[in-house]
Formats: C-alpha cells, sequence, structure tokens
C-alpha cells in the first residue's frame, strides 16, 4: 500500500500544480467559465457572478497549495481530506456538464487542453480513485512513518520525480514549460525551507509561502496579460487564417443533427432518431411513423475541422460589416473594451497618447466594444479620442484580449502585439 500511495501522491500532487498553475495563468478567462456555470439554464446562480474572479484565483492557489502539500507529505490528513471533497465536487460538476450537456468545457486546463464533458468526467474519476488511496493509507496509517524518512520516499526524490512528470506534460501536452519552471523554484524553496528549520510548525510557513507565491503569480496574469496564450488570438496567429472554414480550406466540416422524438402509431412506441438518419431514410414516408418532438439536443455525425475564429465581425454604426476592411490594414490598432460601462480609466492618458502619436504617423486606432454606439461615442468625446468605432461579439471581444481597455497591434490580419492597459507602450515600443 505505501507504494501504492506514493504513486498516487506524485500523480495527483503534479497534476493539481500543473491543472492550477494554467488556470493561475489566465484567472480571467477561468472566471468567464464560472459565469457558465453560474447563468440561469445550469446552476441558477447569479448572485455569485460578482465574486467570480475571487473565486477563480481562490480555486487555483488552492489546487496549486494542495498539490505541494501532498507532495511534501504537509498536514496530509487535512490535504487528502481537502483533495477529495474537491475531487467528489469536480466529479460532480463534469458529470452534470456531461449528462445534461450544459458547459460543454469545464476549464480545467484552460484553453491549453480542450477536453470534453465525458474526458472531464473521466479524468477526474481516475484521479478520485488515486486520491482514495491517498486517503485511505493517510487515515489508517501513522503520521510518521520510518519508511519516508529516506530512499524511495526521500524528498529529493519526491520532488524530483514530480518535477519530470510535470515537464512530460508541460512540454508533452501543452507545450509551455512554464509549469516546470514554477515548480522548480517553488520545491526548491520549500525544499530549502525544510531542510534549514526544523520547527513544529513548518507545514504551515510552508503553506503561507506556496499560497503568496500562487497568489503573486495570479495577480501578476490579472494586471498583465497571460505569460502564455492559448487563443486564435494569440501574437503571431493570422486571424483571416484563422477564420477560414472547412470548405475553404479543402477540408472535411464536421456533421451535426438534431435529435427527433418518433413514435410509432401501431405500438404507441417511441424513440429517438437524429435529423440526418430521418432525411437519408425519408422516414415521414412511413405513415406508421410519427415526428413528436424535434429536440433541442444536437449530435455530432461526423468529426470535421471547425474554424477556430468565427465570430470576428465588426459592423459601423451604418450597419457595415468592415471586419474584412480593417484586416486587410497593413497596420492598425485596435482599442479594445468588451464593456465600456466598467473599464478602467487609470491609463487612459498612455492610452489616448498612444492613439495620437500612431495618428500622426498615418496609423489607424479603431474601438471595438460591445456596448451601443451612443455609449462608445460618449467614452471617446470624454478622452478626447477621435477614432471610428465598432461594435463586436462580447465573447469574441474577452476572448481576444484579457483587459479592459486592451490593446491590439495587427500588421495585415496578423496579431503583432497585445498589451493591457497597464503596459500600454509608446509608439516606438509598440513595434508598429
Amino acid at each position: 500500500m505505501k507504494y501504492l500511495s506514493w504513486i498516487s501522491r506524485q500523480l495527483v500532487g503534479s497534476l493539481f500544480i500543473v491543472s492550477g498553475l494554467i488556470k493561475a495563468n489566465d484567472p480571467l478567462g477561468f472566471s468567464y467559465k464560472l459565469h457558465d456555470y453560474f447563468a440561469a439554464d445550469v446552476f441558477d446562480l447569479p448572485g455569485l457572478e460578482p465574486y467570480a474572479l475571487g473565486l477563480a484565483v481562490f480555486i487555483c492557489v488552492s489546487e496549486i497549495l494542495l498539490g505541494v502539500a501532498v507532495l511534501m507529505r504537509a498536514q496530509m490528513v487535512l490535504s487528502s481530506i481537502s483533495l477529495f471533497v474537491m475531487i467528489v465536487f469536480f466529479t460532480f460538476l463534469t458529470f452534470y456538464s456531461a449528462a445534461y450537456d450544459k458547459v460543454t468545457d469545464c476549464g480545467c486546463f484552460g484553453d491549453a487542453l480542450k477536453l470534453t464533458p465525458w474526458e472531464s468526467f473521466t479524468k477526474d474519476v481516475v484521479l478520485l480513485v488515486f486520491i482514495l488511496i491517498i486517503l485511505i493509507d493517510e487515515l489508517g496509517l501513522k503520521r510518521n512513518r520510518p519508511e519516508d524518512q529516506g530512499g524511495v520516499f526521500s524528498d529529493e526524490v519526491t520532488f524530483g520525480v514530480s518535477v519530470v512528470l510535470i515537464a512530460l506534460f508541460s512540454f508533452g501536452v501543452i507545450s509551455w514549460g512554464g509549469p516546470v519552471w514554477f515548480t522548480l523554484l517553488l520545491l526548491a524553496i520549500v525544499y530549502g525551507l525544510r531542510k534549514a528549520v526544523k520547527i513544529a510548525s513548518m507545514d504551515w510557513i510552508i503553506a503561507g509561502f506556496a499560497a503568496v507565491y500562487s497568489l503573486g503569480f495570479s495577480y501578476y496574469c490579472i494586471e498583465n496579460l497571460p505569460i502564455r496564450d492559448y487563443r486564435p488570438y494569440a501574437v503571431g496567429k493570422s486571424i483571416p487564417e484563422g477564420m477560414k472554414t472547412a470548405e475553404e480550406l479543402g477540408v472535411p466540416a464536421p456533421v451535426y443533427a438534431n435529435m427527433y422524438i418518433m413514435k410509432r402509431k401501431s405500438t404507441n412506441e417511441t424513440f429517438q432518431m437524429n435529423s440526418n438518419d430521418y432525411l437519408v431514410k425519408e422516414v415521414w414516408k412511413d405513415q406508421d411513423l410519427e415526428l413528436v418532438e424535434a429536440t433541442e439536443e444536437v449530435i455530432t455525425i461526423q468529426e470535421g475541422y471547425e474554424a477556430p475564429i468565427h465570430d470576428f465581425n465588426l459592423m459601423s454604426k451604418d450597419g457595415n460589416d468592415d471586419t474584412d476592411l480593417i484586416l486587410a490594414l497593413p497596420r492598425v490598432f485596435l482599442l479594445i473594451s468588451k464593456d465600456i460601462s466598467i473599464l478602467e480609466e487609470g491609463n487612459m492618458a498612455k492610452v489616448k497618447q498612444l492613439v495620437t502619436d500612431g495618428q500622426a504617423q498615418g496609423i489607424p486606432t479603431v474601438l471595438l466594444s460591445s456596448t451601443n454606439f451612443e455609449e462608445q461615442e460618449a467614452f471617446m468625446q470624454k478622452h478626447g479620442i477621435e477614432v471610428p468605432f465598432y461594435q463586436a461579439d462580447n465573447t469574441t471581444l474577452k476572448t481576444i484580449i484579457r483587459a479592459n481597455p486592451g490593446i491590439v497591434l495587427l500588421k495585415n490580419g496578423v496579431v503583432n502585439g497585445k498589451w493591457h492597459h497597464n503596459n500600454t507602450p509608446s509608439l516606438a515600443d509598440s513595434g508598429a
């Protein structure tokens, strides 16, 4: 049992650190996912929406902290019980999402790794088994076992194996070395503290350090931008290329179908049939079959290519779709505010300077927002900015940049730079 428990601690601890760090890299993105769970058609918890970002940070930090705790066997009874409670909750969420098709991506690994609801549920069930092994072992055996003091159970081996596991996942699955360097520094300091200071409360001191370390990383990513951007609008990505459909690329497109509830009149038997089969088999010609209801359930008949960018549409005040016009410009700054009513105005002087300097050099700026044109115009008058303004989808704007406002530099439709308003560059530093 001791070896099985050790292996379980390695896998669970390493995965929790990576999972928490990926979400901590983009806390705003994770908070948007929590908004999906709070929606009226899911759990109907609108009262929690104002706290979504705080909850997102709390979950990120908790995952990292519990991952470190289980690796170093710190307060293991409390840690293993906390892990068990957390994974039971996550397993319920992913099962609910899968069974009722409510939230199609749980956000377990942010934008770095997309899992279907059933894949997320399966992942949580496997983790639940490993955590149960840890919990049973900790509740059934004494805290300080002699075999844990050296050999394969030593801190050096434990930390080394965990870094290897995290490196395999980081470089082999999510293509980002950040979790490796983050974990190396964190575990090195934790190891140093444990070896240098021998006091009874050391577990809590280390936990406090790990929490502050993780919280600081999360706060940095909120006040700046995610360190690793997995979205289709990352620097270097071409928006026109990302918008190309399967037909344009000459590859198979996905095929979807609605589910119908059918009734056989002769037996009163009801059964389900997808709309594709209904048409192909010409079921309507069978006088014994009756279409009772076309449900909202949609299934995938055939997998295929889906454009990563599908809602990038810029509508002018005159009702024109100027998307292609903007993407064709050799250089253009996009000043993006998902919602002008809650825009942070502390750095608007720097933003205005960039806009003004760009215009003087023939580099236009356009304002993109999901709010109405009257609010956009009032905003520009307030800050003395004169630029064309467009309406765009709120979700699209939140996906493009995690800042309100944020600035994006496009060159012929390719993302050349992205800045949080806290880091508004000068024109010379922008690379325009």
